[in-house]
């Protein structure tokens, strides 16, 4: 959508419009006077042959180009998303041993490993990206950086562990996004946390503590419950089954201003870090685009200025 930076500008187009409508009733003039003239043949050798409606065209062009001009003027411009230079997000994914399900093929990990990948993969280079695992204990795997190869590298890496300390993941998270460097900025960047898990809290600080920490660093949370109530592992020598605990993760997301999604399958945890990577670290700002408008004020002008030599040798 168009908006104008300087709109009170618009009113250079009222003497535009006075010109235009000038043009039009000395033409409709010119009409009645040739009217009155009632020898038919020396009105014929006075008025200009084969010209017709061509005479008005350098005449339009030439208003077109001053109609430009004075919206140009106004500083026309469309809003543009612009990532945020200090953008951050940390990614938090599950490493217990519930990511060895096999309900998303290969299994949840190699899912999960797979779109977190391709989400690093297209995220703008402006914005720092860190990653955190956690099962029994959080780590940060990856400190916020804008270096993507080391990011996919230890994406690669992720080993399984025991347990999942998932308000651990968010205490942790929150560490590494006080860690960015302020750059000459004010205040902490902005930031979010996407947090991936499959399972049930069994160690570490809760997650009503976490959401409150996060909360109150203003870092909305985006978790993503992943994997079906149908995974089941081997754990022990026992098969358990490793159900998602989708209503805990809708309430950290809910609590911290985030978005929870689901995902059952790989394709889906792709579209989800598709949608999130749409909707996070922009800001929406104005790009002028004035000089399109003055662009085609020239190329009016020389419309005008063609046509006007080529039908009646002279400048309009």
């Amino acid at each position: 959508m168009i908006r104008f930076l300087q709109p009170w500008w618009l009113l250079a187009l009222l003497p535009v419009l006075a010109v235009a409508g000038w043009y039009i009733w000395r033409q409709r003039q010119r009409t009645v006077h040739a009217m009155r003239f009632t020898n038919v043949a020396l009105l014929q050798t006075l008025a200009p042959k084969g010209l017709g409606w061509r005479r008005h065209v350098s005449a339009v062009a030439l208003l077109l180009s001053m109609l430009a001009l004075a919206t140009a003027m106004a500083r026309p411009s469309i809003d543009t998303k612009v990532p945020l230079e200090r953008a951050t997000i940390i990614l938090a994914i599950d490493v217990s041993l519930s990511m060895q399900a096999t309900d998303v093929p290969p299994n949840r990990l190699a899912a999960a490993q797979d779109a977190a990948s391709r989400f690093t993969e297209q995220l703008p280079e402006s914005y720092n990206l860190g990653l955190v695992s956690f099962a029994k204990s959080a780590n940060v795997l990856v400190s916020p950086t804008k270096d993507r190869a080391t990011v996919i590298q230890a994406i690669a890496g992720l080993q399984l562990a025991e347990a999942t300390a998932t308000g651990e993941a968010v205490f942790t998270a929150l560490e590494a996004i006080r860690a960015v460097p302020a750059d000459g900025a004010a205040g902490p960047p902005p930031a979010r946390i996407l947090l991936l898990s499959d399972g049930y809290r069994t160690y570490g600080r809760s997650i009503e503590e976490a959401a409150s920490a996060a909360a109150e660093a203003n870092v909305p949370v985006f978790t993503i419950a992943f994997g079906t109530d149908q995974g089941v592992v081997d754990i022990g020598g026992q098969m358990q089954r490793v159900p998602v605990d989708r209503l805990s993760l809708a309430g950290l997301a809910e609590a911290t201003n985030g978005f929870f999604y689901e995902a059952a399958t790989a394709s889906e945890l792709r579209q989800v870090y598709e949608d999130i990577g749409s909707s996070i670290g922009h800001r929406t700002a104005p790009r002028d685009i004035s000089h399109w408008y003055m662009a085609a004020a020239l190329l009016f002008a020389l419309a005008a200025a063609g046509a006007s030599l080529l039908w009646t040798s002279r400048m309009p």
